[in-house]
C-alpha cells in the first residue's frame, strides 16, 4: 500500500473511533424540577408515565425507543400499540423494571412522588417533565432530543413550535381582553390556576383567566364562585361526544354573560390539555372562539 493509502487508512480508523466514541458518550440535561439528568449513553429503552411524555417523544424521533408507557397514550397511533405500565397515577413498579428501562420520562406534577422516589433509588434515571410555559413545550422537545441522540429531528419539531407561537403572539398581542372561563371538568367543577399551562394559552389568545390567582394549578371549584366572577367566555375541555349536555347545565344560569351571549365554546382537551406541540393546534381553536367574542354584538349561533 502506498504512503498516502496509509495515510487515508488510518484517518479512516481514527474518524470511525471518533464517530463510536461520540454515539456512546455521555449525554447530560436539567429537567423541568432543576435536576441534572445524565446518561452513560442516549438512551435506548425508554418508560413513558404520561401521555403527553409519549407525544413528546414520538415529536422528537424516539418513539421508536419506547418500551412501556400509561394508559391514555394515544397519539400517535402508533403509541396505542405500546405495552401498557398502568395509569399515570398508578404506574406497576414490577411491570417497569422488568422492562429494564434506561430512562424513565415522568410527569412531576401528577405522577406518584413515593412510587418515582422508589425508581430513582433503583438507579433508573428519570427525568421530570412539567411545561409551565408554552415555550417549554419546546424545550422539552429539546432536551429529549438530545437523551436520546435526535437532535436534528427535536430540534426542528422545536423551531417550528416556535415560530407557530410566534406568529399566534403576533395576531392577538393588541387584541382586547376578554375574560375567560375555563372548565376542566364538571362534576366535580374544576378548573386552572395562572400558573398552568392552559392559563398561558388564555393569555396567548388575548383573554383573562377568571381564576388565575387561585393557588393550586387546577383547583375545584363552587358554581357560586364562578357566577361572581361573571365570565363572558366558558371553555370546557370536552368534546361533542362527552358530556354533550353540558351547555344546558350552564344555561339554567342565564344571567351571566357567558350564557346570556351564547358564548359557550369547547375545545378537545387532546389538544389544549396536553402538553405537546399539538397545544398549538387548540390554542387557534380556542383564539378563533375568544376573537368570535370581540367580534359578536348580540351574540353567536350554536
Amino acid at each position: 500500500m502506498s504512503r498516502s493509502g496509509q495515510v487515508f487508512l488510518h484517518l479512516g480508523v481514527l474518524i470511525l473511533g471518533i464517530i463510536a466514541n461520540h454515539s456512546h458518550a455521555s449525554v447530560s440535561v436539567v429537567d423541568d424540577a432543576g435536576r441534572t439528568v445524565t446518561l452513560a449513553a442516549p438512551a435506548e429503552r425508554i418508560i413513558s408515565l404520561s401521555p403527553h411524555v409519549t407525544e413528546l417523544l414520538y415529536a422528537t424521533g424516539a418513539g421508536e425507543h419506547i418500551v412501556g408507557a400509561v394508559s391514555y397514550s394515544d397519539y400517535p397511533a402508533a403509541a396505542k400499540k405500546l405495552p401498557r405500565v398502568g395509569s399515570y397515577n398508578a404506574f406497576d413498579l414490577e411491570s417497569i423494571v422488568a422492562l429494564q428501562p434506561d430512562l424513565i420520562v415522568a410527569w412531576q406534577s401528577a405522577n406518584p412522588a413515593a412510587a418515582l422516589e422508589k425508581l430513582q433509588a433503583l438507579s433508573i434515571p428519570v427525568f421530570l417533565s412539567e411545561p409551565r410555559q408554552l415555550e417549554d413545550v419546546a424545550s422539552n422537545l429539546e432536551r429529549l432530543g438530545k437523551l436520546t441522540a435526535k437532535d436534528t429531528v427535536a430540534n426542528a419539531a422545536s423551531a417550528a413550535f416556535r415560530h407557530k407561537l410566534l406568529e399566534l403572539r403576533s395576531q392577538y398581542s393588541v387584541a382586547r381582553t376578554v375574560s375567560v372561563f375555563y372548565q376542566v371538568w364538571h362534576q366535580p367543577l374544576m378548573t386552572v390556576n395562572g400558573e398552568h399551562i392552559i392559563s398561558q394559552v388564555i393569555e396567548l389568545c388575548g383573554g383573562r383567566n377568571v381564576f388565575a390567582s387561585l393557588s393550586i394549578l387546577a383547583p375545584k371549584i363552587s358554581l357560586e364562585a364562578v357566577l361572581r366572577k361573571d365570565p363572558e367566555v366558558i371553555v370546557a375541555g370536552n368534546s361533542a361526544l362527552n358530556h354533550p349536555d353540558w351547555k344546558d347545565d350552564w344555561r339554567r344560569w342565564p344571567a351571566l354573560q357567558a350564557v346570556k351571549k351564547n358564548h359557550l365554546f369547547y375545545v378537545n382537551p387532546d389538544i389544549l390539555q396536553r402538553h405537546t406541540p399539538r397545544i398549538l393546534q387548540g390554542a387557534e381553536v380556542l383564539c378563533e372562539h375568544i376573537e368570535a367574542v370581540r367580534r359578536s354584538g348580540e351574540g353567536l349561533p350554536e
